[in-house]
């Protein structure tokens, strides 16, 4: 059996000169979210969702405008390659996608905001990124390549339909599945119930207060990575704190494997899609590093799990009289 066709291949693409347009693009996006909502605790309210189209906002409630108070989306609409800006005026503005700059593509979505009467104060220097250059400042030009994108966008949807599975099994606090402009990285984030150590990490051009909040509490983390610095895209799965022997356990399928670098275990997108089943293989990688990080911590499981959530109805046995 070979690789199933819902999960498109990544290797051989040229992915990184696009990911990287998208990933800069997604943070002024991002933080024009950022600067019109309320803080939400870990920062879930800055982040992109995966769309039916691309990558959304979902809704924004911009201040009082010239029309009065608006609400607004903004979506990488991967399939028409433009970035699209929607309010409940029934307005709709369009950025292009395509090779240009930072600084273009900045100047091009703050005219289309303003064009709906929304005004919004960017912190200009981009997130997470070493040697980043402010979006004012980035007039490099930047590759597109549309196909590239969509390839990409589908392969995040596929994760997203397993990331949902696995979401399912847990009833404790958990994050929704969404995409971190910061690091380009779609997560879901299982949290014990208990606090964490003060957190000592620290990223380019973010706060410390923001990463000490993120990590506040104690947490069990999956997610994918488009890779970069010679890493391909891969699955990752890291607890904090990491209890003891964390670094040792034994998880599935055979491609994962610790790195010490990022203190994460990592499994190739590649080892999954080319598994006879791309779905179970992935499911078992985040099921056996969840494992491991909540045995080895000691998590109550039993008050934080549930079987795989059926369709339509809550899972049997749990909650009937």
């Amino acid at each position: 059996m070979g690789p199933d066709d819902r999960w498109p291949r990544l290797e051989g693409l040229d992915l990184q000169p696009t990911i990287e347009a998208l990933h800069l693009w997604s943070q002024v996006v991002g933080k024009t979210r950022l600067m019109l909502t309320p803080w939400i605790n870990h920062s879930w309210h800055v982040t992109l969702y995966v769309s039916a189209r691309g990558l959304t906002t979902g809704p924004i409630h911009a201040p009082q405008t010239p029309s009065g108070q608006t609400t607004f989306e903004m979506e990488f609409d991967l399939i028409a390659d433009a970035l699209v800006i929607r309010d409940t005026l029934g307005r709709e503005r369009r950025v292009p996608l395509g090779p240009q700059s930072v600084a273009a593509f900045h100047a091009a979505a703050m005219q289309a905001l303003a064009e709906l009467g929304v005004s919004v104060d960017l912190r200009c220097m981009p997130c997470e990124i070493p040697g980043a250059i402010a979006f004012t400042d980035d007039h490099a030009p930047r590759a597109y390549d549309g196909e590239v994108a969509r390839t990409y966008w589908r392969a995040l949807a596929q994760i997203h339909r397993v990331f949902q599975l696995f979401r399912s099994r847990f009833v404790g606090k958990c994050s929704p599945i969404h995409l971190f402009w910061g690091s380009f990285d779609i997560a879901v984030t299982r949290f014990s119930g208990r606090g964490a150590p003060l957190h000592q990490g620290s990223a380019p051009h973010t706060p410390g207060v923001v990463m000490r909040e993120a990590y506040s509490q104690e947490v069990s983390s999956a997610g994918f990575w488009p890779g970069g610095d010679g890493v391909a895209p891969s699955f990752y799965s890291y607890a904090y704190p990491a209890p003891d022997g964390f670094e040792g356990a034994r998880v599935a399928p055979a491609a994962a494997e610790f790195d010490k670098a990022s203190g994460e275990f990592l499994l190739p997108y590649e080892a999954v899609r080319a598994a006879p089943d791309p779905d179970a293989a992935l499911l078992d990688f985040l099921q056996t590093t969840y494992d491991a990080a909540a045995d080895l911590a000691r998590w109550d499981r039993s008050r934080l799990e549930v079987p795989t959530g059926p369709y339509g109805h809550p899972p049997e046995g749990y909650w009937d009289e």
